[in-house]
């Protein structure tokens, strides 16, 4: 790239899979990063010279060695692995995480060129290159003599070919990516064979704190989720911290919590126990911030689950520590402690009007077991919180000065705790009421006292913690907000529009005629179509075959078990079900199309003119809605034309755009926005909510590394 401002050296082993992966990821890291392009440097490794030594006994560090050593002296910036050959324990001062470059990762069989199973000799030479291999080897071909392979994925094959062995056991990411795919003569299931962490996968190495790549990689993981599991029983959970164990992909939990919890995760989610009781420690805390570290930089979705709430005697701030110093973004949701279930929810109520106006909660163990002190002066050095008293700051800061409590004592107050208007002040004890004199709000605030107040969870993800206003309807809500928490964003919750079904007898339509095909083509018809199905007692196998014009459609009616029989690949909309319309559509064929009151006709005048039978019935409406005092953002996301017109046109409450960030899921809503006099704004390559919010993401990603390059010249 002529106009890059840096070139980068990525480094790789000198094969020819090597280099292939190699390119594929610095094309990959092109394409995210024009500001910079990336030159492949190609070393060997101890395993590429030495091909006498077995690989079950050779060094963990056989194939990376090299590669790291480059990175640490600087001659390369980053290394690029197959993630399988990655050492469970990485070099001291390099950092890493998988990429999303991703091949099948089963096991194959490979025999000779020409043969098949049918003329394998009886006791068959078998090459083989791992402990886990071996052990298939012996279960599927009791009689084989197992023999050691080494070498290149084509040296292998060569000599397998030549007669040396009868079978050679392979991954097949390998031969794909060699386009070696016909070379594979049976795939090993899952199940007979465990598949090692990271095969199939690549993964990247670079220099601890490496600003450049470091900020690349928050690209390629999602936010951590500390979260309360609440206290004694499953009911106890929140809400937030139920739907956070839904997407869970790896969840680390405590003992003191009730393992009902667990049946929330995903039938295939990774499940590890680190709980801890005193003198038993199933898995020491440090080793738990580095498996929370470790999950997280391969991408998975991770949770980790503590009981109570996680501040609370949790070791939280060791864990949030850990992830602040690797820069990998996380959100903590707090839960019901003991604390509450011990005093609420028995009657002896810790602030009793007339009796008791707060309370005081400490531990007397200290670090390492130790038994501390739970004297006067012990409790009155700990923080102290003041509730309702934001009208009486003052006096509670004159009073505290005169009592002694130095002025300059840290300070914070919390304003709207919990909700989306949340807001943060600090300063000192004697500073907080002048801070308070431009503050209007009707929101209670929270007083914290004490050297606590210093700290803060910091934002990593590529959305650095930017505020998304999220204007669409019901139907979308809950994905944005998913999405822009997985690349560590705030969603802010703020519908512009609701959709409100329109009974149109479609009970009976369907009942009484006979379609061919449904067209659905939002989520909102999806899913009023299922309401009033459900408010019919409709048998559902009633309906024909379903057709959609794109991926958030198809999911919306996953989550009734019901699967679309055309989804368009790219393209998404009314166009990309065009498309492909006239080689699956017959002409006469009869088609029932459902959809909101906003989308247009043009999509049924189309279906028309190809000699179908279009019945066009409109199942839901928009609604404009308005949400109140407008919450502070930073971004703003329209999901519709008709949210851009229900915000932009209102007389109350009218919503601002002035230097913010402006997201449009699609071409359409650009063009509204555009129409409304506001250019410049950001657009997703496909019309669905993964894309948009993964081009924001990108577009503060370049916004950081660009930032990064600029002080770098200076």
């Amino acid at each position: 790239m002529t106009n890059s401002l840096r070139v980068l050296r990525v480094g790789t082993r000198n094969s020819k899979l090597a280099l292939i992966q190699a390119d594929q990821a610095a094309d990959y890291f092109d394409s995210l990063v024009p500001s910079c392009s990336f030159e492949i440097v190609a070393h060997s490794s101890p395993g590429d010279r030495d091909l006498d030594t077995d690989l079950r006994i050779s060094p963990d560090d056989f194939f990376t060695k090299d590669l790291d050593d480059a990175v640490l002296n600087r001659s390369i910036d980053a290394g690029v692995h197959s993630a399988k050959d990655l050492p469970p324990v990485i070099r001291n001062g390099l950092d890493w995480c998988w990429l999303p470059m991703r091949e099948d990762p089963r096991d194959v069989i490979v025999l000779p060129e020409g043969k098949s199973f049918d003329n394998l000799p009886a006791n068959p030479r078998i090459g083989i290159s791992s402990v886990r291999r071996e052990a298939w080897c012996k279960e599927r071909f009791p009689q084989a003599e197992l023999l050691p392979i080494r070498g290149t994925i084509e040296h292998r094959i060569e000599q397998l070919d030549s007669g040396r062995y009868d079978i050679i056991i392979m991954a097949a990411a390998a031969l794909i990516r060699l386009n070696l795919q016909n070379r594979i003569s049976q795939y090993i299931d899952k199940s007979e064979m465990n598949i090692p962490d990271g095969q199939g996968i690549l993964a990247l190495t670079f220099r601890i704190g490496d600003p450049i790549f470091t900020t690349l990689r928050k690209f390629f993981i999602k936010q951590v989720t500390i979260a309360g599991a609440g206290c004694g029983r499953a009911s106890t959970c929140t809400l937030e911290t139920a739907h956070a164990l839904s997407r869970t992909e790896v969840c680390i939990h405590d003992a003191l919590m009730d393992k009902e919890l667990l049946r929330m995760l995903p039938a295939d989610a990774v499940v590890i126990d680190a709980g801890k009781r005193l003198g038993d420690h199933t898995v020491e805390q440090p080793q738990i911030n580095e498996i929370i570290a470790d999950y997280a930089r391969r991408g998975f979705r991770v949770t980790r689950l503590k009981g109570g709430d996680p501040g609370i005697f949790g070791r939280l701030a060791e864990e949030t520590d850990t992830l602040d110093a690797l820069s990998i973004p996380y959100t903590v949701l707090p839960g019901i402690s003991s604390l509450q279930c011990s005093t609420s929810g028995t009657g002896m109520n810790l602030t009793r009007r007339g009796m008791s106006r707060g309370f005081c909660v400490m531990t007397p163990r200290c670090v390492g077991g130790a038994i501390g002190m739970i004297d006067k002066v012990s409790r009155g050095n700990l923080p102290q919180v003041y509730f309702m008293g934001l009208s009486s700051i003052k006096a509670i800061s004159s009073q505290l000065i005169a009592d002694g409590t130095a002025g300059d004592s840290l300070a914070a107050i919390v304003i709207g705790a919990g909700t989306i208007s949340e807001k943060i002040i600090k300063g000192t004890i004697f500073s907080l009421p002048d801070q308070l004199d431009n503050i209007d709000t009707d929101l209670p605030g929270i007083i914290i006292i004490g050297d606590i107040t210093q700290f803060s969870y910091f934002p990593h993800g590529a959305l650095g913690g930017k505020r998304v206003l999220v204007t669409c309807s019901d139907a979308l809500q809950q994905q944005t907000c998913d999405q822009i928490r997985d690349y560590g964003g705030v969603p802010v919750p703020y519908p512009a529009i609701k959709l409100t079904p329109v009974d149109r007898n479609i009970s009976e339509t369907l009942k009484n005629d006979s379609f061919d095909w449904l067209i659905l083509t939002s989520p909102s018809a999806v899913h009023s179509l299922m309401t009033i199905i459900t408010a019919d007692d409709m048998d559902i196998r009633i309906l024909p075959q379903i057709a959609v014009c794109g991926d958030g459609t198809a999911n919306a009616l996953k989550k009734y078990n019901l699967k679309a029989s055309i989804v368009p690949q790219h393209n998404f909309g009314a166009d990309g079900l065009i498309d492909i319309a006239a080689s699956v559509f017959r002409p006469g064929q009869k088609i029932l199309r459902l959809r909101s009151d906003a989308a247009g006709e043009s999509l049924t005048a189309k279906l028309t003119q190809m000699n179908l039978a279009v019945t066009d019935i409109i199942i839901c409406k928009n609604e404009h809605v308005n949400s109140g005092a407008v919450p502070q953002f930073d971004c703003i996301f329209f999901a519709s034309a008709s949210s851009v017109k229900s915000l932009l046109e209102r007389q109350d409450n009218p919503v601002s755009v002035n230097n913010k960030v402006v997201l449009a899921i699609g071409r359409p809503t650009l063009a509204s926005l555009e129409a409304k006099g506001i250019k410049g704004s950001i657009c997703g390559k496909e019309a669905t909510v993964e894309s948009a919010i993964e081009t924001l993401s990108l577009y503060f990603l370049r916004t950081s590394i660009e930032k990064i390059l600029k002080e770098d010249r200076c």
